[in-house]
């Protein structure tokens, strides 16, 4: 896991720093592994990609997208997807 600060400040949206962002790209990629996966929360509202996320994705073919949702219940809900050209799809989050 490689943590990344979320330079808007808000838990409404994201934004990562880009040079940040290619740094830690590298580093895993130097590790002999591949980014499998993003993970964020949402804090006001279903743990389903909103606009923001399918936008971002397009720069991430084949990665999937778990998204922990705070905002019904006291329990997390954590669901995962791929997004394809805009296309969201849910997929079984296995973890091992």
């Amino acid at each position: 896991m490689h943590p990344a600060e979320n330079l808007a400040a808000s838990p409404l949206r994201f934004e990562v720093d880009g040079p940040a962002l290619f740094h830690m790209l590298d580093e895993i990629e130097q590790g002999g592994a591949e980014l499998g996966a993003i993970y964020h929360s949402h804090t006001r509202s279903e743990p389903y990609p909103s606009q923001t996320d399918v936008n971002f994705s397009g720069g991430w073919p084949g990665v999937e997208w778990i998204i922990v949702g705070l905002s019904k219940s006291a329990d997390p809900v954590v669901r995962c997807y791929l997004i394809d050209d805009g296309e969201v799809a849910e997929v079984e989050l296995v973890i091992a």
